[in-house]
C-alpha cells in the first residue's frame, strides 16, 4: 500500500496512527482484548473480492479474530475465487460460505450476524465485497469501541456533505440521501448525518437483543437495524469514511428504496402509537425506562401530590425515577423493589429489597403519609391483596396513590374492532402484565380494598417517548397538552393512564390492645 486510500481520483491518508494505538491496546489487554469479526457481504463480486481483502491493513490482522465471506448465491465466480483465497495468505483467518439460494441484501446480513454471534464474537464489522467501503478504514470503526466504549459505530459519507460531492457522489444519490435522512431525523429524532451507509460495526451483545431476523430481506434492512438500536437507548456513533461507488448498488431501484424507507419510518411511529404492531421493533429493552418529563405525565403528576416534608413509601420503586422528583421537594422516600440494593445506590432515604407478593416481610410501621403504587398492580396475579395489605403502613390521615393503564383507550378499541390484540415489551399491553383494567374496573378495585377515592387524574399518551423528544419540542408539548384536555373531558376513551388518590374508609383494630391502630 502507498499510504493512501484511492476513491477514483481522490486519495485519503491511511489511519496508521489508529492502527498503532489498537495494536498497543491489544498488547496491553492480552486475553481480554475484544474478539472482532469482519463479515464480508458478497454478491457478483468476482472481479473485486480479492482486491477488497488485500486492502485490509496487514498490520491490523492480529487484532481481527476472523474474516468470513458469505456469497449470496452469485451467478459468477465470486465463491470459487473466494475459496481459493482461503489457501493463500489468509489461511487460518478467512472462512468462505455460499448461500443455497439468493437471500437478498438484508437476508444475507441476517446470516452473517447470526454466524458472528455463534462464533462468540464481541463485535462484528460489515464490509462490502465490491470495495464500496474502504477496508483500510476498519481501524476507524474499531477505535471508538476500544477507547470510548461505543456499542454501535456507523461509517458516514455525509458528515462533510461538500466533501461527499467533491469525491464524486452522484447528485441524485446525494439529494436522495439528504432528503431521506432529514425525514428520518424528523420522525425518529436520532440525529444522524446518514442512515444508508453499509459500513457498520455492531456489538454482538446488542444484536442479541434485537430481533433482526424479523427485518426485511431488502436494502432497508440497514434502516430497520438503526431504529432497533435507537429503541435500546444506545448512542449511534458516526465516523467519517471516504465516498466511493462500487457495483454492488447499481441495481437498486431508487424510488422503490425511498418508498420502503418512508413507509418503514412512518410504520415505526404507528407502532409506537400502538396503531399497529411490528414484531421487528419488539426489542429486548431490558431496564431502559425513562423519566417522563412532561408535566402531564404519570411521573410528574404523582410527584406533585405529596406535600413537602412528607414520608412516602414507594412500592415497585425501580431505580427511583419518581423518588428523584420527590427528593427535590424535600420528601423522604422509602423504596421497595426486587432490585439489589447495590444497583439502586443512594436514591432513597431507605430501601428494602422485597417481592411485592410477600409484603408482610417488610420491617415497617404505620408511619407513611403517602404510599405510591405506580404501575404495579397490573403485574401481580392478585393486585387486590397488595392494595389491601399496605393499609397497615399508612397513617390514619394518610393516602395511597395508585396508577395503571387504561386498556379501553381508543386505539385498543380500534385494534379489537380490527381483530388485533397483541402484547409487546412496554406500554399498557406490556407482556409482563397479568391483569388489565379499564378506569371503572380500577376504581372498583380500589373501593373493594377499603378506600375512598378522593381524586382521579389522567395522563395523555406519552408523546415524548413516542417521538423520542428531549422535552424541548414545542410541537410535542402542544400535542400533549391538547390530548391531555381530551383525556380529561372523556377519560374512558382517551386517558392513557389513570392515577387515583384515596384514603382509608376504616382503620384496623390492634389485636389484644383494645384500640384502633
Amino acid at each position: 500500500m502507498d499510504g493512501t486510500v484511492h476513491t477514483g481520483k481522490y486519495r485519503h491518508p491511511l489511519p496508521h496512527d489508529l492502527i498503532e494505538k489498537i495494536m498497543a491496546e491489544k498488547t496491553l489487554r492480552g486475553n481480554d482484548f475484544p474478539k472482532f469479526g469482519v463479515f464480508i457481504i458478497a454478491y457478483r463480486d468476482a472481479t473485486t473480492i480479492e482486491a477488497t481483502l488485500d486492502r485490509i491493513p496487514e498490520e491490523l490482522l492480529p487484532a481481527i479474530a476472523g474474516i468470513y465471506i458469505i456469497d449470496d448465491f452469485s451467478d459468477d465466480e465470486t465463491y470459487e475465487i473466494s475459496k481459493r483465497l482461503v489457501q493463500g495468505k489468509w489461511r487460518g483467518k478467512l472462512e468462505v460460505f455460499r448461500n443455497p439460494r439468493n437471500y437478498g441484501y438484508g437476508g444475507n446480513q441476517k446470516i452473517g450476524y447470526k454466524y458472528a454471534i455463534e462464533r462468540k464474537c464481541d463485535y462484528v464489522v460489515m464490509l462490502h465485497g465490491d470495495g464500496e467501503y474502504a477496508p483500510e478504514y476498519l481501524p476507524v470503526l474499531m477505535a471508538p469501541v476500544l477507547f470510548e466504549g461505543k456499542q454501535v459505530v456507523l461509517g458516514s459519507r455525509m458528515l462533510d456533505k461538500a466533501k461527499a460531492l467533491r469525491e464524486g457522489m452522484p447528485i441524485h444519490k446525494f439529494l436522495g440521501n439528504v432528503l431521506l435522512t432529514a425525514l428520518a431525523n424528523v420522525v425518529l429524532n436520532v440525529g444522524l448525518s446518514e442512515y444508508y451507509s453499509g459500513y457498520r460495526l455492531y456489538s454482538c451483545k446488542v444484536l442479541k437483543r434485537i430481533p433482526f431476523a424479523e427485518n426485511s430481506d431488502g436494502f432497508h434492512f440497514d434502516m430497520q437495524l438503526i431504529v432497533q438500536c435507537s429503541l435500546l437507548g444506545l448512542e449511534l456513533h458516526e465516523v467519517p469514511i471516504p465516498t466511493y461507488h462500487g457495483q454492488q448498488f447499481t441495481s437498486i431501484n431508487g424510488l422503490k428504496y425511498a418508498f420502503h424507507v418512508c413507509t418503514e419510518t412512518l410504520g415505526f411511529r404507528m407502532h409506537q402509537l400502538h396503531l399497529m404492531r411490528l414484531n421487528h421493533y419488539l426489542v429486548d429493552t431490558a431496564y431502559t425506562y425513562r423519566l417522563k418529563k412532561d408535566r402531564y405525565s404519570s411521573h410528574q403528576q404523582i410527584a406533585r401530590i405529596p406535600k413537602p416534608g412528607a414520608k412516602v413509601l414507594d412500592l415497585g420503586s425501580s431505580w427511583g425515577l419518581v423518588a428523584r422528583l420527590l427528593a427535590e421537594r424535600d420528601v423522604e422516600v422509602t423504596g421497595v423493589d426486587l432490585l439489589p440494593p447495590e444497583e439502586v445506590g443512594d436514591r432513597f432515604h431507605r430501601y428494602h429489597q422485597c417481592d411485592l407478593n410477600h409484603l408482610h416481610t417488610l420491617p415497617l410501621r404505620r408511619e407513611f403519609d403517602y404510599i405510591i403504587i405506580s404501575d404495579v398492580v397490573e403485574h401481580l396475579v392478585n393486585g387486590k391483596v397488595l392494595v389491601e395489605s399496605v393499609a397497615k403502613y399508612l397513617r390514619p390521615d394518610g393516602r395511597i396513590i395508585v396508577s395503571t393503564g387504561n386498556v379501553a383507550i381508543w386505539f385498543y378499541r380500534l385494534s379489537l374492532l380490527l381483530g388485533r390484540f397483541q402484547y409487546g415489551p412496554r406500554g399498557i399491553l406490556d407482556e409482563t402484565h397479568v391483569k388489565l383494567y379499564t378506569i371503572p374496573t380500577f376504581q372498583d378495585l380500589i373501593r373493594s380494598c377499603g378506600y375512598k377515592i378522593l381524586k382521579k387524574r389522567y395522563t395523555p399518551i406519552p408523546f415524548e417517548l413516542v417521538f423520542s423528544s428531549r422535552g424541548k419540542s414545542r410541537l410535542i408539548r402542544s400535542i400533549t397538552m391538547l390530548y391531555y384536555w381530551c383525556a380529561c373531558v372523556w377519560p374512558r376513551m382517551f386517558a392513557y393512564q389513570v392515577i387515583i388518590e384515596a384514603e382509608l374508609t376504616a382503620l384496623e383494630f390492634a389485636r389484644g390492645e383494645g384500640k384502633i391502630a
